[in-house]
């Protein structure tokens, strides 16, 4: 509890930005503002701006999760009772099950302090309703990094360090130091481990990272399977490795949990905010999340960026250039960054086809004034959010109902004995489009129904 109380000079309020936090007998923060108190999963601060309902969320994300895998498995079972299977290939995919079982009951247990157990949907439920994660990652999105960090990526974890060194004046004090998107944690752990720092606090959005990062952090090991995109031999498609960290992180290591866009911190609490591989997948504007940044550092304190710049955003004008991005910086209160790039290993697991080398773009750049404020971040619109508002009648909306009607009449029609001409037949019967058009229609639908649920069962 005493290591927990030490966040509370540092955090704020991610729903009004109080600050200081009250910090009861429980170990638990809380915001006397709005009343709410942020639970903590295994001793790390739960701060999100409504915890409840992220919290369940991730619950649902979770389940969804394990409930997958259990689909996976029963696909594989199928198609282990092929009596046509080579020998060579009946042992591959019985091996393969074997492991995601293994997979599946060592994420139940890792997971635990989320208590997922408590959610119990049906897969199609959760398929129907899952909800969205920040900027469209979900829980297995960056599975691969934890592999990566504590098992076999030194060379990468290395070259990662490198580029963080390479924008930074020699013996460079960092002070105090947030990492956003720290993952699963191994890049701010070596920059606590081997650069000069007075605290460093690790926050990333996804609990199982998270989970991973502090079981690393305190000196544990864990076993976990990796299962490669395109395995270099049969028994590397599921390969067992034992995670852990060098040594335990010790002192002045701390991990939260929350989101880069409303970051539970308050302003100028840092000497140094590192951003690794983040710039470009936020959902953000990258001038309006500089500011966010500039907002938690100190003055002349340095923000430190590391990655891709693979923007994401569906907006063309805002897949920034390197000269672009060093721009909006410096218009964004920071002094012209100094850039390093380079290119390095990027997930070149030894059991793996897939790695590749990636241009990173590395910059330090040091706070000399405010940023114009910003916003709180809003992930989505209030009628979405509370339920009691009007849902706007978009011309998307009526489209996909429009659609959706078109789609659900063509379901109506499957009863194991129409072929696709009778349901053409129907459709120009009802006067909703000729059979030459129908015909195409009925079955480009029917095709992606039909691939649909040949990836959700696994078989």
């Amino acid at each position: 509890m005493g290591e927990l109380k030490q966040l509370q000079s540092y955090l704020a309020c991610p729903r009004c930005d109080k600050t200081p936090l009250s910090f009861d007998d429980t170990g638990r923060f809380g915001c006397d503002a709005c009343k709410i108190e942020f639970p903590d999963i295994e001793g790390i601060p739960w701060m999100f701006a409504d915890p409840d309902a992220s919290l369940g969320e991730w619950r649902n994300r979770l389940q969804f999760a394990l409930q997958q895998l259990g689909h996976e498995i029963a696909g594989l079972e199928v198609e282990l009772k092929d009596k046509e299977l080579r020998a060579l290939t009946r042992r591959r995919v019985e091996r393969y099950r074997k492991s995601v079982e293994q997979h599946r009951r060592a994420l139940q247990k890792l997971l635990r302090p989320v208590d997922v157990q408590s959610h119990s949907g049906s897969y199609e439920s959760y398929l129907a309703l899952r909800t969205r994660p920040p900027a469209d990652q979900g829980l297995n999105t960056y599975y691969a990094n934890i592999h990566r960090d504590w098992a076999w990526g030194e060379e990468e974890n290395e070259a990662s360090l490198k580029q963080i060194r390479s924008v930074l004046h020699d013996h460079a004090e960092l002070g105090d130091v947030l990492v956003l998107g720290a993952g699963a944690g191994r890049l701010a752990y070596d920059i606590h481990k081997e650069l000069d720092c007075s605290r460093l606090i690790a926050m990333d959005f996804n609990p199982m990272l998270m989970l991973v990062a502090d079981r690393m952090a305190k000196g544990d090991r864990l076993s976990l399977y990796e299962f490669p995109i395109a395995p270099k031999s049969l028994e590397d498609d599921a390969v067992l490795r034992k995670l852990s960290a060098p040594e335990p992180a010790g002192e002045d290591f701390h991990l939260v949990l929350g989101d880069a866009l409303r970051a539970p911190f308050a302003a100028c609490s840092f000497d140094t905010v590192v951003t690794p591989w983040l710039i470009d997948i936020v959902t953000e504007d990258l001038p309006v999340f500089a500011a966010r940044v500039n907002r938690l550092l100190k003055d002349n304190g340095r923000w430190v960026n590391f990655g891709s710049l693979a923007f994401a955003d569906p907006g063309r004008a805002r897949h920034y250039s390197p000269e672009e991005t060093k721009a909006i910086i410096a218009e964004s209160g920071f002094s012209d960054p100094y850039v390093s790039q380079a290119t390095i290993p990027y997930m070149c697991s030894p059991a793996s086809r897939h790695g590749r080398q990636e241009r990173v773009f590395s910059f330090c750049a040091y706070k000399e004034r405010d940023a114009l404020q910003v916003p709180r971040h809003k992930a989505l619109p209030d009628w979405l959010v509370t339920g009691k508002e009007a849902v706007p009648l978009t011309q998307s909306f009526r489209t996909q109902a429009m659609t959706t009607q078109i789609y659900s009449f063509i379901m109506s029609l499957i009863d194991g004995k129409r072929s696709i001409e009778d349901m053409a037949k129907i459709l120009e019967q009802q006067k909703l489009m000729t059979r030459q058009e129908a015909v195409p229609a009925i079955r480009s639908f029917l095709t992606r129904m039909h691939d649909d649920s040949q990836r959700q069962q696994g078989y």
